[in-house]
């Protein structure tokens, strides 16, 4: 049973009041009571592209939490009146898993990613975590018709923890339609979070992360997949999200 947590809607999604502390304490819960926990987070663009997109929308409806990934989602609360605490980033909630899982020696299972990338996670998982039970791994290249046998493979595996490295809104709705035959603790979308671990691509200096900057930075890394992503879904999320704080000074309750 997850605590109650305030909670704010944001352009149509609910968002927690959890920080990073109250997200790990949650899944360790989970873990020992072996019930399931699936962990929603969101930034700019995602919070846009779920108000038209009703597989994601649904997919985030039915997580355990979802708290914010992202400074500008946690500047809209603040904006709205109804402050979050901090963001909790979602490769941040990873690194923190794995340190939890090193602890207790739970069982990590890496899914997505291409097979040379997911492989070099785990070996850093190897090094740096050496307490982790590895329960197995798999690349994040599978067709639609496969992906049952993927959810029994990790039920198979009688893993803790779930980490899947594939682009939203696919890993939403993976997790959302196997999460019960897969029977795994806690299930944690990580997005690209595999490519930065295993040095593909670098993540943005602190100060850019810490100016709500660290979008641009992917953008400057992949142009081409990453131009589109953010600077359409973040002229939209200004946009929106003026309205949005509007309707919350004026008490105008927000459409979902």
């Amino acid at each position: 049973m997850i605590k109650s947590y305030n909670q704010v809607n944001l352009l149509g999604t609910t968002v927690w009041a959890m920080t990073m502390q109250d997200v790990i304490a949650e899944c360790d819960r989970s873990i020992s009571a072996h019930s399931p926990l699936l962990i929603g987070v969101v930034n700019a663009a995602k919070l846009v592209n779920a108000r038209t997109n009703p597989e994601l929308k649904r997919s985030l409806e039915e997580t355990s939490f979802t708290v914010a990934d992202g400074l500008p989602v946690v500047w809209l609360s603040v904006f709205c009146g109804r402050r979050l605490p901090q963001r909790v980033a979602g490769i941040d909630i990873m690194y923190e898993l794995l340190k939890l899982a090193d602890q207790m020696r739970y069982g990590v299972y890496f899914l997505g990613a291409k097979p040379e990338v997911v492989k070099k996670v785990v070996e850093w998982t190897q090094v740096n975590h050496p307490n982790v039970r590895i329960a197995g791994y798999r690349d994040g290249y599978f067709k639609e018709d496969q992906e049952q046998q993927v959810a029994e493979m990790i039920r198979d595996s009688k893993a803790d923890i779930l980490f899947v490295a594939i682009t939203p809104p696919k890993k939403e709705i993976f997790l959302r339609k196997y999460s019960k035959i897969m029977n795994v603790s806690v299930c944690h979308g990580v997005g690209g979070s595999f490519d930065v671990v295993a040095g593909v691509t670098k993540r943005a200096p602190l100060w850019m992360q810490k100016s709500g900057m660290e979008w641009f930075y992917r953008v400057l890394q992949e142009p081409g997949r990453m131009w589109k992503r953010y600077f359409v879904t973040n002229t939209v999320f200004l946009f929106l999200g003026i309205k949005e704080i509007l309707r919350y000074r004026l008490s105008i309750t927000p459409k979902n």
